[in-house]
């Protein structure tokens, strides 16, 4: 099978690759390529391709590798999405960072949800004034209760973070 790949030439911390046709079961640096495309220097953002050439190869079939599909893109030969080359590694996660915004986010909600129910409160209140003015005041007070008890949580996570330069700070007086 053939594979449409780069080829590294060049110095030592000075890369420049070749995008040549290369059967897949030879490495690309043997120099036993089919046909030669064009080359990339990523030092100096320099891409030349023929691409009559390319996609003569490609509709024959030929395997294109993900960072020549990219240059391709790039240089509008073919169309299509980039794809992502670089490795997919898993994220660091701060666990009291995640849990500062999951609280904040809860007591986002809220506070929307409360000024929803205040919001629509005095609609239904001028409706049926003599009805339910009783039963409105005690839903909107239940509602506003769990605000301001989530409202404090936010500066004690700040209060942490600022307790800990402190000790620091005392370190190069001794």
């Amino acid at each position: 099978m053939l594979k449409m790949r780069l080829q590294r030439t060049g110095r030592k911390n000075d890369a420049s690759f070749r995008v040549v046709v290369t059967d897949s079961r030879r490495g690309p640096k043997s120099g036993k390529h089919v046909d030669l495309l064009g080359s990339y220097n990523p030092k100096m953002n320099n891409v030349q391709i023929d691409g009559e050439k390319a996609k003569s190869w490609i509709a024959k079939g030929v395997q294109v590798s993900d960072t020549v599909h990219n240059l391709l893109v790039g240089q509008k030969v073919i169309e299509g999405k980039k794809i992502n080359v670089l490795p997919r590694k898993s994220p660091v996660i701060n666990e009291a960072k995640v849990k500062a915004e999951a609280e904040a986010a809860a007591a986002k909600e809220a506070k929307e949800a409360a000024e929803k129910a205040a919001a629509e409160a005095p609609a239904e209140e001028a409706a049926p004034e003599a009805d339910v003015p009783a039963e409105a005041e005690t839903e909107a007070t239940p509602e506003e209760a769990p605000v301001e008890a989530e409202a404090p949580v936010e500066p004690e996570a700040e209060a942490v973070t600022e307790e800990a330069p402190a000790p620091e700070a005392e370190e190069p007086k001794a």
